[in-house]
């Protein structure tokens, strides 16, 4: 049986991305998201507009694609319920967030020069998506401050130990990506670390089952 509950969230499951971009002082900015998929050699990112990787995206119209393993919950975790933007406003200061500077501290990761665009990659992240942004669309209607940003992606630089040997393919059995389920991480099938997010959209949990 079906049941019609109104959802809230439609947030089924997809990718972590750490969003590398640069601020207007030349610094780095590094933010979670995970409104993101993947068509040819181009990416769609879902936003909200008040944050300030969407400041700088507009801005500037670079950013880099780390995609982190599930391995790498506790560094993504870290950088959770942060911004780069020093003025915290609305629902952000509500659920908890706090402006951080520096981002790739927090995490504990290594900000890496890119070969075509301004922004630095993240070494420890498996694969690196150097973009550009090509299009910037409103997203969501009147009721929610969003944007869409498709992006080409110029270069893409991929550890070689989930490389399938002689191929330009990523091997599926050795690439195991995090994601995130209703703002819970996910690695495996298995949830593999608790969300700082989670609570603060203070998500509910149901009952284990045994």
């Amino acid at each position: 049986m079906h049941l019609v509950p109104g959802l809230k969230v439609l947030y089924f499951g997809t990718p972590v991305v750490l969003v590398s971009t640069r601020n207007p002082d030349g610094t780095a900015n590094l933010a979670p998201m995970s409104s993101a998929w993947w068509l040819g050699q181009s990416a769609m990112l879902g936003m909200g507009d008040n944050s300030q990787t969407a400041a700088n995206l507009q801005r500037s119209g670079e950013c880099v694609l780390n995609l982190p393993s599930s391995a790498m919950v506790d560094a993504v975790d870290r950088i959770a319920l942060t911004t780069g933007k020093s003025e915290i406003t609305g629902y952000k200061l509500a659920q908890g967030y706090r402006h951080v500077a520096d981002k790739f501290a927090l995490a504990g990761l290594t900000a890496q020069e890119s070969d075509l665009v301004a922004p630095p990659r993240a070494r420890e992240c498996p694969i690196q998506l150097e973009c550009t942004v090509t299009r910037v669309t409103p997203f969501g209607g009147p009721e929610v401050s969003a944007h869409g940003y498709e992006v080409r992606v110029l270069r893409a630089h991929v550890d070689e130990e989930i490389v399938i040997p002689g191929t330009a393919y990523v091997d599926p059995l050795r690439w195991d990506p995090l994601i995130m389920k209703f703002c819970d991480f996910f690695g495996g099938g298995e949830n593999v670390h608790p969300s700082r997010l989670a609570e603060g959209w203070r998500m509910p949990r149901a009952a284990s089952v045994a």
